[in-house]
């Protein structure tokens, strides 16, 4: 009788931690981790283009050159 009471008790405790909602901390903090993910990928493929462009840029001046 204990052990099922004592695993009901566990089981409600587990339920009552794992449907509790997000605070507004967590909340911010999700927002923030977000917009920084946006910023590194955004980072990642300005820097893609920009290396893009200067090898285009030195083909060009190397097929001038010829």
């Amino acid at each position: 009788m204990k052990k099922t009471l004592l695993g009901l008790v566990l089981m409600g405790a587990l339920f009552v931690v794992s449907c509790k909602e997000k605070t507004t901390e967590e909340k911010a903090e999700d927002a923030v981790e977000a917009v920084g993910n946006d910023i590194e990928n955004t980072a990642e493929e300005a820097g893609d283009a920009i290396e893009n462009a200067v090898d285009e840029t030195g083909q060009a001046i190397e097929n001038a050159v010829e």
